[in-house]
């Protein structure tokens, strides 16, 4: 559980944290592959030909994030939020206009590097680096975010296209960023540079303070990259492709958009009880274990074409989701430091953009070239079997 009397003492930091994940939203595979269909009909695209679109939007992002993230470690957070709420806006209204697969492509790429890559990133460093005793819950708190887009945008999304132009839902999108996420961030951090300068006064704290360097000349780091990488690339490549799954498993979309709702749940109860494990027995101890959730889900997805697979796989997806967030949420800053958590979680957030940039065209390609969802779902839960036992090695 979490304490009241903690969401009191921090309430506006947390609530910032919350705000910047749930705009994120935006910027999400989630959100954007509900108007798949539309997009792939309006400019005669194939699932592999937007995969590879939305791929190049994607990867490029996960290029500009490793210099564009340690902007955190050098601005005053306000300023660095508010422009990353900018940016996203500016993707949104961006797709809403797009009239050729390059201009979809752009807006993608404006959509996934604000919104994906740096306001995750924002909510994310600055639960880490302004708590210490308290960060697993920290980060548990923001990350409630992310539940809250993914169970109320998909069935608002499908509720607003039966009558709704696509487009004309994108503008609406970039309307709830301007007039309501970027006030009431600048209003949340009221007060913030007090807090900051507090922390610059008192130094590094109980752990090391290494630099992005010194990170990437240890071994154990790249021995966790797999593990990292795991959940982004596959959540994304499945949950991208979710027309496709649904019509090969014979589910309604109305189906698929509900089950978001047990995601958001599984994500939640999983966020909350991992952030509390993370305080009590440290990040380091738990990275072997986090992909367990996503390995039930994939076997899950794998074993049946029954209308129960799609709630229950979307349940542990959830709970993998929120189980990942609460462990690499904290671990960069418990084993490296804050004091250039900006970098090195840039550098860790790119790998996982990349990573996501990646799966829609593999999948894509594997989807027209008739591999079936069983067969990629248990490759995926093997490949995150095999990635646990390196990260037990560190």
């Amino acid at each position: 559980m979490i304490p009241i009397a903690f969401v009191r003492a921090h309430g506006r930091l947390l609530g910032f944290g919350l705000v910047m994940a749930l705009s994120s939203s935006f910027g999400q595979t989630f959100f954007i592959s509900l108007f798949g269909g539309e997009m792939r009909a309006a400019f005669g695209l194939s699932h592999g030909e937007f995969g590879a679109l939305y791929s190049l939007g994607t990867l490029a992002s996960a290029a500009l994030l490793v210099f564009g993230g340690r902007l955190i470690d050098r601005w005053p957070l306000a300023l660095f939020a508010g422009t990353v709420l900018v940016g996203l806006a500016l993707g949104c209204l961006a797709l809403s206009a797009a009239e050729s697969a390059a201009a979809v492509a752009l807006a993608v790429f404006g959509l996934r590097f604000f919104g994906q890559g740096l306001s995750s990133h924002a909510s994310l460093t600055a639960m880490a680096r302004y708590f210490e005793r308290e960060r697993g819950r920290a980060v548990a708190i923001a990350s409630l975010g992310y539940p809250m887009g993914e169970a109320v945008l998909p069935p608002l999304v499908v509720a607003l296209m039966v009558g709704v132009p696509w487009r004309s839902i994108w503008l609406g999108a970039a309307a709830v960023l301007l007039l309501a996420a970027l006030p009431l961030t600048i209003w949340l951090l009221q007060g913030h540079g007090a807090r900051d300068a507090a922390l610059k006064a008192a130094g590094p704290g109980r752990g090391r303070d290494a630099t992005l360097g010194q990170a990437l000349r240890e071994g154990r780091f790249w021995l966790r990259i797999p593990a990292l990488l795991a959940p982004s690339f596959i959540s994304t490549g499945l949950v991208f492709h979710q027309v496709h799954i649904a019509a090969a498993k014979g589910w309604p979309m109305t189906l698929m958009a509900g089950s978001f709702s047990l995601y958001a749940l599984g994500s939640v109860g999983s966020v909350i009880f991992a952030g509390g494990l993370v305080d009590r027995y440290g990040a380091r101890r738990l990275v072997a274990f986090f992909l367990m959730p996503l390995v039930f889900a994939c076997l899950t997805l794998a074993s049946s074409d029954a209308a129960l697979v799609a709630p229950a796989f979307f349940a542990l997806l959830g709970v993998g989701a929120g189980t990942t967030t609460a462990i690499l949420g904290t671990l960069w800053a418990e084993l490296y430091g804050v004091t250039h958590l900006g970098a090195i979680r840039a550098f860790a957030q790119a790998a996982m953009v990349f990573s996501t940039g990646l799966a829609p065209a593999c999948l894509g390609i594997l989807i027209d070239a008739g591999v079936g969802v069983e067969a990629i779902a248990l490759g995926c839960a093997l490949y995150c079997i095999g990635a646990s036992a390196l990260a037990a090695r560190t």
